[in-house]
């Protein structure tokens, strides 16, 4: 073993590593993924890109939103559980009305979601790990 053989070692586990993801990110956009990996990775892609407000508009117009949040619930940790809900019932007040006290609410859990999305990241990928190329 050379002196930088582990260099060498570390760049093609990253290599690979990073062809999961990429695989898993394709698999998604292919509707491919597999439940609840599909629904969560919609949530963080919806969430980053316009917040959890965004994430129920959008996910009610294309597909069952109550059957993806139970998906979802089967993969979050219990913070990002709480998070979801409680957005959702700011939500339905926002729809209901407009409320400023639920633009504030979605505002704090979209905010948690930002500071903690490490965590779905990891269970990202893991699944990943496990997807075969």
């Amino acid at each position: 073993m050379g002196l930088f053989d582990f260099l060498r070692e570390k760049r093609v586990e990253q290599t690979e590593k990073q062809l999961k993801l990429n695989e898993m990110w394709k698999l998604w956009e292919e509707e491919k993924a597999a439940s609840p990996y599909a629904e969560l990775m919609t949530y963080q892609s919806e969430v980053n890109n316009g917040g959890h407000s965004q994430y129920f508009t959008n996910v009610s117009k294309t597909k069952d939103l109550q059957k993806e949040m139970l998906s979802l619930e089967a993969v979050l940790p219990t913070p990002f559980k709480r998070t979801l809900q409680r957005a959702y019932e700011a939500y339905l007040s926002l729809e209901e009305s407009d409320n400023e006290k639920a633009e504030g609410i979605l505002e704090q859990c979209d905010e948690m979601f930002y500071e903690s999305e490490e965590e779905i990241n990891r269970i990202l990928e893991e699944y990943a790990a496990k997807i075969e190329l």
